[in-house]
């Protein structure tokens, strides 16, 4: 199973990551980082295929993908 890590006190909420991800597993959390934004978050870890595309698209790059 692959493991998300979000560096959720960089992430800005742009939601690109969401929108790209095939399987629908981020969502934007109703919580605020630092910054003051509501950043991604992972809602369903075991959709998750570890396709890295949400690591890709990030413009903040706050997302690593381990498998």
């Amino acid at each position: 199973m692959p493991k998300l890590v979000i560096r959720d006190d960089r992430c800005k909420g742009c939601s690109i990551c969401v929108e790209f991800c095939p399987k629908d597993c981020l969502e934007i959390t109703d919580r605020l980082n630092p910054l003051g934004y509501r950043p991604v978050g992972l809602r369903d870890p075991e959709a998750c295929t570890g396709c890295a595309i949400c690591a890709r698209m990030c413009p903040e790059v706050v997302i690593e993908v381990w498998k």
